[in-house]
């Protein structure tokens, strides 16, 4: 029978398909902060090299849910994430109890997670030092003695499942003015004085420029925050084994002063 009959046509295309890559081009894909977009140039970089093929990245494709799903629907390959959002953002409402258990629940989903890149980016309620010295607060609990103040929080924290609505509940904090900005712009409302308290990313630079007072999270409501990289079960051996080789490599202070360089030194990141 000929190849170029019907059925032989098929054979012949079946053939050709299997022998092309699956993947010519991988691409990484990061949330719109800065330190996610440094982190997906990194991992970019790492797969391009170890690799050979082309890796686009996709920069500040949206929140956590928008890079979530489009790593799930196969649009994205990898992207940086953290430990704490995929256990309480991801999997909200189910019991992933640790990172043995997440690694579990991101299998079933097709997914897997490299080690922690070495640092934990966390949650935190910051005010300017002048200010919480004026109101006399050092805990997240003493809040719950101004209902008066102004919070200027990130519009996702402000719906995550570990964001606003549970740390209100879990410290019963009577605080109404809560308003959702983007992350920069509330650092800016903070200096400004029209905001009281913020939250913040215990790597971001200007904690300590602002000599920011984090306050003490005495009901250990916020989970650990390890950074990783989030990325599809079936990304190439050598693309895995070049994320693998980033767990460890950085530590926090790396990271606060990459993210400086990028936010007030004037470097792309």
């Amino acid at each position: 029978m000929s190849l170029f009959s019907t059925s032989g046509g098929a054979l012949l295309l079946a053939l050709f398909l299997f022998a092309v890559p699956a993947r010519a081009e991988l691409t990484v894909a990061s949330k719109v902060f800065t330190e996610s977009v440094i982190l997906g140039e990194v991992a970019k970089a790492a797969v391009a090299t170890e690799t050979g093929q082309a890796v686009v990245h996709r920069r500040e494709l949206g929140g956590t849910r928008i890079v979530w799903n489009a790593l799930r629907a196969g649009d994205v390959d990898i992207y940086p994430d953290y430990s704490g959002t995929l256990r309480f953002e991801i999997f909200a409402g189910r019991d992933v109890a640790d990172d043995d258990a997440l690694a579990v629940a991101l299998a079933t989903a097709g997914v897997r997670v490299t080690p922690s890149l070495g640092f934990q980016n966390n949650y935190a309620v910051a005010l300017l030092p002048a200010r919480a010295a004026a109101l006399g607060v050092e805990t997240i609990s003493d809040l719950r003695r101004h209902p008066d103040l102004a919070f200027g929080v990130s519009s996702e924290f402000l719906d995550r499942a570990d964001g606003w609505p549970a740390l209100a509940a879990a410290y019963g904090l009577p605080q109404r003015d809560v308003r959702g900005l983007l992350h920069d712009l509330a650092y800016r409302a903070l200096e400004a004085g029209e905001v009281d308290a913020i939250d913040v990313y215990t790597t971001d630079p200007k904690i300590a420029e602002l000599d920011l007072v984090l306050l003490d999270d005495d009901r250990r409501h916020f989970p650990s925050y390890e950074a990783v990289y989030v990325y599809r079960a079936d990304l190439p051996e050598a693309a895995e084994a070049a994320l693998l080789r980033l767990a460890g490599t950085f530590s926090e202070e790396d990271v606060q002063r990459l993210n400086a360089r990028a936010q007030t030194g004037g470097e792309a990141e």
